[in-house]
């Protein structure tokens, strides 16, 4: 587990534990997290919400692959690492309030810009054109539909940035949006698999952005919150659902 224990001498915090699979951690020079500065406070209260500067002492990084063969992620470990004052993000003791406005708006806005779909259509579009008439009709029309539903994130996103400019915060409705983004990837790496064919399984030339597309876009449904947990979520907050 993570804690960070109080140095008052140094004004500022004692890092120890160690936190897997943070985004980009392999190359990236600062994280933040939630550390346990309170540990006899009930489950969601006595965590810190802290901004990490890696490049000290006390740190051990030591990269993650990805079944696409990039190292994006890591594994961290702080061994007596220090932390000052003003790298506290929110109160003191209150960070689980920081995490949970931090997640609502990584879900729902700042994780997947609609650009990366957008491009994704189009270029699922280009190679749809480029096998001419061999293309079954079943096909084109989830192609046809792969490009409306990057659009329709669009504007779903316009929508957002204009709710957050008028100060109203994103609640549940965060996780509809990225069930939306997550399985919009898969369908529209599925599409493209499905149009290579045998070409699919090639892992270098033209086509092998593709393979490495699809095999990142199968993360989608599990990081920031399995998609699973998200449905239970919005059935429970959302829909008013029983628990079971």
């Amino acid at each position: 587990a993570r804690k960070a224990v109080r140095d008052d001498a140094g004004g500022g915090w004692r890092l120890t534990g160690q936190k897997t699979w943070p985004t980009r951690g392999a190359f990236c020079t600062h994280l933040f997290g939630l550390f346990r500065t309170d540990p006899d406070a009930p489950r969601h209260n006595g965590m810190t919400y802290l901004l990490v500067d890696l490049r000290q002492p006390g740190f051990t990084v030591r990269p993650v692959e990805r079944r696409d063969g990039d190292e994006g992620f890591a594994e961290v470990c702080f061994e007596d690492a220090f932390v000052p004052d003003d790298m506290v993000l929110g109160e003191v003791n209150r960070g689980w309030n920081v995490a949970m406005a931090t997640t609502g708006s990584e879900r729902g806005l700042t994780l997947r810009s609609p650009g990366r779909f957008m491009a994704t259509a189009a270029k699922l579009i280009d190679l749809a054109r480029s096998l001419g008439s061999d293309v079954p009709a079943d096909l084109r029309a989830r192609v046809v539909q792969g490009w409306m539903d990057a659009q329709a994130y669009r504007w779903q996103t316009f929508w957002t940035v204009t709710k957050a400019v008028e100060g109203v915060r994103t609640g549940a409705e965060s996780r509809m949006v990225k069930l939306f983004w997550s399985e919009l990837d898969v369908r529209l790496h599925e599409t493209a698999m499905e149009l290579l064919g045998p070409h699919a399984e090639l892992v270098d030339g033209d086509f092998a952005q593709w393979t490495k597309g699809y095999q990142f876009a199968l993360a989608g449904p599990i990081y920031a919150g399995t998609n699973e947990i998200q449905r239970n979520v919005v059935a429970e907050r959302v829909l008013g659902l029983p628990r079971k």
